[in-house]
């Protein structure tokens, strides 16, 4: 072993220090440029134009009254679909969803700060909502069925308790806890509702995967949550629960398919347009970055997905005319011959040139400058033949005249959810204002950079 001289020391460790000092240096200076991708969104802001805004209030105000109107005054309970009219579907007269409920409660937020109701009205509405969740409605371990009587709260249609629909419940329950969080009914009542859900329950034997649900007759069911889709807002709700979390690691346990369509790439299972906006109506996904492979921004990649459909359904034009670059949009809704979950890309089997308004409405917090020019000529082009009482029918064919004779909550929902976050980000504000987000995005890493 060779023998340093003390000067021989003194300037390896000098070396060694000003090489360590580097290091340091540069893994600061990555940190902190990761950190600024994360915190800084990559889509550059929208301005809306006065007419841009005037159209916003009035396609938000009319969504909003379905929610007001037809919802059951004493339960809160909100029909799963009505006639463009106002006048009650035939299928669904008596039947509510909890997920519109969800929408609906976020709704009441809106319709209080827009001035379209007096504000104690609408507390009073979104106290009676929660106080009847709370104690009289049909639960197990916390989660709701699906679909239930809109007087009663009973199930109906057979339907499963929801893990995803009881999500998208709870995302208007914690909204509002925030947004009212001066009214002690509306608080207490939304502490009870969110605290009871059972998530470890859900898990159904599983260290990591929530299943789609549970029927009294047969058990869980076969579906889990286990690829990229509408379940990140589930996923975070279990993992920052305060009474029975998930692990941290179920963030991790559901996979992430790339694909890539027309030089847009993206995560993606080929699922309809509106799994890449639901859980962003409530949860701000702006800036935050997968701390992992392939290290995802979730709000860029349903900016990318958005981009995508529209060149989608542009590559169908030759096919079906009415597809322009300013008349596109599929997603789940009703066709002629009932509710279809299409989309693309990939191409779905049945689509037949259908229109859904809420393809794009519901990506208007992503990519305002191609979704709203489509909003708007739909409306300047068809006029009140698609619009009405509730805003946009649920869908329509251009070429052929048909027009859905209903609307559907769930889809004036998120129309209205992401046209008031495009606006003033209000729905964001208030649910990001609840702790238990704060600490399941930070458990998940997801937490954005200083």
């Amino acid at each position: 072993m060779a023998i340093m001289s003390g000067r021989t020391r003194t300037i390896a460790l000098l070396i060694a220090c000003a090489f360590g000092g580097l290091l340091v240096l540069l893994a600061n200076a990555c940190t902190a440029r990761r950190a600024r991708e994360r915190a800084q969104p990559q889509s550059p802001p929208y301005l809306l134009t006065d007419q841009d805004d005037r159209f916003l209030e009035d396609l938000s105000h009319r969504s909003f009254q379905f929610f007001w109107e037809q919802a059951d005054p004493a339960t809160g309970i909100i029909r799963d679909r009505a006639r463009t009219d106002g006048s009650p579907s035939e299928s669904a007269r008596d039947v509510g969803s909890i997920a519109a409920v969800g929408f609906g409660l976020s709704g009441l937020c809106i319709a209080a700060e827009r001035g379209w109701l007096p504000r104690a009205s609408v507390v009073d509405r979104a106290r009676a909502t929660l106080q009847f969740f709370a104690v009289r409605m049909n639960h197990q371990n916390g989660w709701f069925f699906h679909f239930v009587n809109l007087r009663t709260g009973a199930r109906e249609w057979q339907s499963e308790l929801s893990s995803i629909d009881t999500a998208l419940l709870l995302g208007g329950v914690l909204t509002v806890r925030r947004c009212f969080e001066d009214d002690p009914g509306v608080v207490r009542a939304a502490d009870t509702i969110y605290r009871r859900v059972d998530f470890q329950w859900m898990l159904a034997g599983h260290p990591g995967v929530l299943s789609h649900g549970w029927k009294p007759e047969s058990g869980f069911l076969q579906g889990r949550w286990d690829h990229y889709c509408e379940l990140m807002i589930l996923y975070l709700l279990g993992i920052g629960s305060p009474t029975h979390p998930l692990p941290a690691a179920s963030w991790r346990a559901w996979s992430r398919p790339v694909m890539t369509f027309q030089g847009y790439t993206f995560v993606s299972a080929g699922d309809p347009l509106f799994v890449h906006q639901y859980s962003h109506a409530w949860v701000d996904f702006r800036g935050r970055r997968e701390s992992q492979a392939p290290y995802v921004d979730w709000f860029e990649n349903s900016v990318a997905a958005t981009r995508a459909h529209k060149a989608f359904c542009l590559s169908l034009s030759t096919e079906f005319p009415g597809y322009t670059d300013t008349v596109w949009g599929i997603t789940a809704s009703d066709s002629q011959k009932g509710y279809v979950a299409w989309g693309g890309p990939p191409r779905h089997h049945a689509i037949d040139g259908s229109v859904v308004p809420a393809a794009a409405g519901g990506s208007l917090m992503f990519t305002p400058e191609i979704t709203l020019p489509a909003l708007r000529e739909m409306h300047r082009t068809f006029g009140d033949r698609i619009y009405a009482r509730y805003s946009f029918a649920d869908a329509f064919h251009p070429a052929t005249g048909w027009v859905d004779p209903d609307v559907i909550g769930i889809d004036l929902g998120i129309t209205l959810l992401s046209a008031e976050n495009l606006r003033t980000g209000r729905v964001w504000t208030w649910f990001m204002k609840n702790p238990e987000i704060a600490i399941a995005l930070d458990r998940a890493r997801l937490a954005a950079g200083p």
